[in-house]
C-alpha cells in the first residue's frame, strides 16, 4: 500500500511543478504517473551509471558536471514518456531539483509515519 500511495503523491508532485516551471509540462495525471515511474526507474539504474561514466568530467568541473546528469535524467524521463515535455536545459534541471526535493519530502513523511504506526 505504501508503495501506491508514494506513487500517486510523486505523480502529484509532477503536476505541480508542470505548473511552477515554464517548459515543464505534463499533459495529464495519467502522463504524470507514468513519468513517476520512468523517474524512479532513470534515477535508480541510469543515472548512477551516467555519474560513474562522468567520473573524471565531474571530478574536473568539482561536481558541477553532475547537475548536466541530473537535467539528462531527468531529460530521458521525458524522452521515454509520451506526453510529457521539457523544453530547456533550464527546465530540465529545476524540475529534477523540484521533483527530487519532492519526492524526498514524501519519503520523509512516509517514513515517519510507518514509524508511529509500530
Amino acid at each position: 500500500m505504501d508503495l501506491i500511495v508514494r506513487w500517486l503523491l510523486n505523480a502529484l508532485v509532477f503536476v505541480v511543478v508542470s505548473r511552477i516551471v515554464p517548459g515543464f509540462s505534463v499533459n495529464s495525471f495519467w502522463t504524470a504517473l507514468w513519468a513517476a515511474v520512468m523517474f524512479g526507474f532513470v534515477n535508480a539504474v541510469i543515472r548512477p551509471m551516467l555519474l560513474l561514466i562522468s567520473l573524471p568530467v565531474s571530478i574536473l568541473t568539482l561536481g558541477l558536471f553532475t547537475l548536466v546528469i541530473d537535467a539528462v535524467a531527468m531529460s530521458l524521463t521525458a524522452w521515454l514518456v509520451p506526453g510529457f515535455q521539457l523544453h530547456g536545459f533550464l527546465a530540465a534541471l529545476l524540475g529534477w531539483l523540484l521533483v527530487s526535493f519532492g519526492s524526498m519530502i514524501i519519503s520523509s513523511l512516509l517514513r515517519k509515519d510507518a514509524g508511529s504506526q509500530r
